[in-house]
């Protein structure tokens, strides 16, 4: 049961910040692209990459750490439900080259991302 806490601490957490990323990015630079949750799939897709060779290879933790990290915190601080709807939207006003800039820009970034946090991870852990 202690992992469910977890989870569900880590998730509100996650959520708020996404928020938090999402409504000031927009104050800063608005723009028709939703710049907000490409950020935070990025930098989500990046730590999970760092998360998962610390905790596969480098370090041991308990689960309720990784389920607060992993599960809770950045499965709710990235969003592919948003990312969806996003693109679906620009598709529907007919931003059809923001879509695909979105769409391809934001799997390719974030694969990278992860790549790029496995790695790092490996190098200095």
């Amino acid at each position: 049961m202690n992992v469910y806490f977890f989870v569900a601490i880590g998730g509100a957490l996650g959520a708020l910040t996404r928020f938090g990323i999402n409504v000031n990015l927009d104050k800063l630079h608005p723009s028709n692209l939703p710049w907000g949750t490409v950020l935070v799939n990025i930098m989500g897709s990046f730590f999970i990459g760092v998360l998962f060779i610390l905790f596969a290879e480098k370090i041991s933790v308990s689960d309720e750490l990784k389920s607060f990290l992993t599960v809770g915190f950045l499965g709710a601080m990235t969003t592919f439900s948003t990312f969806s709807l996003d693109a679906l939207l620009l598709l529907d006003q007919g931003d059809y080259n923001a879509a695909f800039f979105y769409i391809t820009g934001s799997i390719i970034t974030c694969l990278i991302a992860t790549f790029l946090g496995m790695n790092l991870a490996r190098i200095m852990f």
